[in-house]
């Protein structure tokens, strides 16, 4: 029995959050919940829409499954998603970015995934005013997180098949922050000559995705950059509804749809789980269920691709929930 922290959410959260739920318990895994609460509501009982229940719950158990949390914009609090990582040092934001059948795309065949260093760059936070006239952020690169995203996405290369790692950078502008970090991608490459190595200026690595993805297999980015080029790759397969996440530590993991929480959709049961879905399905590969995960990630593109009972976003009429029953239906068809 796998113990594993929920944390609902806000916004549309709750919805996609018990769609990826019923769907997990359907695989075959065995899970017990544990479920917490965080995000907009929290502020008024707690103060802070990060209670420390969430951070407790999440070092007890090592692994969460969280729907997105509304983040205020300009002021307030920080992100709760940029406090989690940092408090629980999830150092690794990992982003798949697949096609599958049904999806309407320009594109087809797409299969990279994305490293993205998360805990410094400008999100690491640390920014003031000067006066009333100007403000300042402060580009924090390190040579120890530099080293850490690098290792676990050559390590992920290895263990994963992937032939490919491409790091994404700036250091043709910023020598000394985008240096360190291509310096020291490029020395954890040559530990794995049996991976290809290049490395690609961000700009150009836009113009180049937009292009011809089949170019790309693993990329591996600085936190901001990673943040970007996440949700271009997103794109490429037809959006937000269909990009998964998660964010891995040494000890703790923490897994998440890339998209946010859109407050005006909350309770109409009508936004696409998918994404959520298949975090769920990197959740259970994590635990070392693979089999498991296989299962929910092949009842997805079933579902997908038979396009009969998809929400809107899709083409569909489906509900949230009622996507969600045909996905445990192709499990249960499955066996």
């Amino acid at each position: 029995m796998h113990r594993v922290t929920l944390i609902p959410g806000d916004g549309i959260g709750p919805e996609v959050a018990e769609a990826a739920r019923r769907v997990l318990d359907a695989s075959g895994a065995e899970i017990e919940w544990i479920r917490v609460e965080a995000g907009e509501a929290m502020l008024e009982r707690y103060g802070t829409p990060l209670p420390d229940s969430v951070l407790e719950a999440i070092r007890e158990t090592k692994v969460a499954l969280k729907g997105p949390i509304t983040t205020p914009v300009g002021e307030g609090f920080r992100s709760v998603n940029v406090q989690l990582r940092q408090a629980l040092d999830l150092y690794a934001n990992v982003r798949p970015a697949r096609s599958f059948e049904g999806i309407p795309s320009r594109y087809s065949g797409v299969d990279i995934v994305i490293f993205r260093e998360n805990t410094e760059d400008l999100y690491a936070g640390i920014e003031h005013r000067i006066g009333d006239w100007a403000a300042e952020s402060i580009k924090l690169i390190t040579r120890q997180a530099s080293e850490r995203i690098a290792r676990a996405a050559f390590q992920y290369a290895r263990r994963e098949g992937r032939r490919k790692v491409t790091i994404g950078h700036k250091a043709n502008i910023m020598k000394f922050t985008d240096g360190l970090f291509l310096e020291t991608a490029r020395a954890v490459a040559a530990e794995y000559p049996d991976i290809t190595c290049d490395d690609v200026i961000v700009d150009a690595l836009c113009m180049r995705l937009v292009m011809k993805p089949e170019q790309f297999d693993l990329l591996l980015l600085p936190n901001l950059y990673g943040d970007i080029i996440s949700d271009l790759c997103a794109g490429l397969v037809g959006g937000l509804g269909v990009a998964p996440g998660a964010n891995i530590g040494d000890e703790m993991a923490v897994f998440e749809a890339v998209h946010g929480s859109a407050p005006k959709l909350a309770g109409q049961n009508k936004v696409n789980p998918t994404a959520m879905i298949l975090s769920g399905a990197m959740l259970l590969r994590h635990l070392g269920e693979a089999e498991a995960a296989r299962r929910v990630e092949e009842a997805v593109r079933r579902v997908l691709a038979a396009r009969e009972r998809v929400t809107y976003d899709l083409g569909g009429t489906a509900t949230t929930s009622e996507m969600a029953d045909a996905v445990i239906a192709a499990l249960e068809e499955m066996g």
